[in-house]
């Protein structure tokens, strides 16, 4: 994991020891900031915008963590860098301060090195797969632009993702929408035809072995028929996408929104940023094999395709 960057802002020097400590042990290399202030210089002022993840403190002198997470998110330069929270205060209502002000990730001092590890390899992975996805993206051809409607058809993430690329370009938002449906198709392989559950998955992340885990899934008999199917639409106001796979359902209704109780896992945030991000609406259906996303097409497609008829 070398050369993944690091910006921890953090007034307590000896922890800020221990924390530079644990993560260049784990291949990390860090700046450290004493405070808030003092990193939006190094953000703004020395342009210094190349980091992989924020590790910041809540509660800290001349400007504090959410002041500093707050000015992250409203700097389009910045806005996706994720942000890990690390506070005294575990009760619900300020970690759900900080989800709703975009710190998805969150630890609670104490911490343990394995927790801390963890939680930042998490979030550096999914900064490493937000930019893949919008140089995919940009590297992506638009067959779909003009498809009016189309089922397909696939089995693995790799053929999946790859038409969430050419999905995306159909929408009004491409760099937006991409996150949601890679998401959506992700979970559909993984915790539908796989049968990889929530926490399997945590583990598999944290000892390194999800690829592999997939891979031996994948090759299973009881799954080598199994498919997802991207039943797709377009309609006079909107997009429809609607995938379904073969597994035995999810309680979906607890990864709607993002929960203050699993801020501390390394994963299970996937369907509540893109219910909040990529799409307008975003509907489980029966047992939660079946998931229907829609995405609004504004007023000037709509007239130029009026106007087209």
């Amino acid at each position: 994991m070398s050369g993944n960057r690091i910006l921890l802002v953090e007034d307590e020097i000896i922890f800020a020891e221990i924390i530079e400590e644990v993560l260049t042990d784990g291949g990390f290399s860090i700046r450290h900031a004493e405070d808030g202030q003092e990193a939006w210089k190094f953000l703004t002022e020395e342009r210094d915008t190349g980091f992989d993840a924020i590790l910041l403190d809540r509660l800290m002198p001349r400007m504090d963590g959410m002041e500093l997470l707050s000015k992250i998110k409203a700097n389009p330069e910045l806005d996706q860098i994720p942000v890990i929270m690390e506070t005294a205060a575990g009760d619900s209502a300020s970690i759900q301060e900080g989800l709703n002000a975009g710190a998805y990730y969150y630890l609670i001092k104490p911490f343990e090195p394995k927790v801390l590890l963890s939680i930042v390899k998490a979030a550096v992975t999914q900064y490493h797969d937000h930019l893949a996805m919008q140089d995919s993206l940009r590297q992506a051809q638009r067959p779909f632009a003009c498809l009016d409607n189309g089922v397909f058809r696939f089995q693995t993430i790799e053929d999946g993702c790859l038409l969430a690329d050419f999905f995306a370009h159909a929408c009004p938002k491409p760099d937006k929408a991409i996150l949601g449906l890679r998401e959506l198709i992700i979970n559909s392989v993984e915790h539908g035809n796989l049968g990889i559950t929530y926490h399997e998955k945590g583990e598999l992340i944290d000892t390194g072995q999800m690829s592999q885990e997939i891979a031996r899934r994948l090759a299973l008999e009881e799954n080598l028929g199994k498919r997802v199917e991207i039943v797709f639409e377009r309609r006079p106001n909107d997009l429809v996408f609607t995938i379904r796979d073969q597994g035995q359902g999810f309680d979906w209704q607890r990864y709607l929104n993002f929960d203050p109780e699993r801020v501390f896992d390394p994963n299970g945030r996937g369907i509540a940023m893109a219910r909040t991000t990529s799409f307008d609406s975003l509907e489980y259906q029966g047992n939660g094999n079946t998931v229907v996303a829609t995405v609004r097409l504004p007023e000037e497609n709509m007239n130029a395709e009026s106007t087209i008829e």
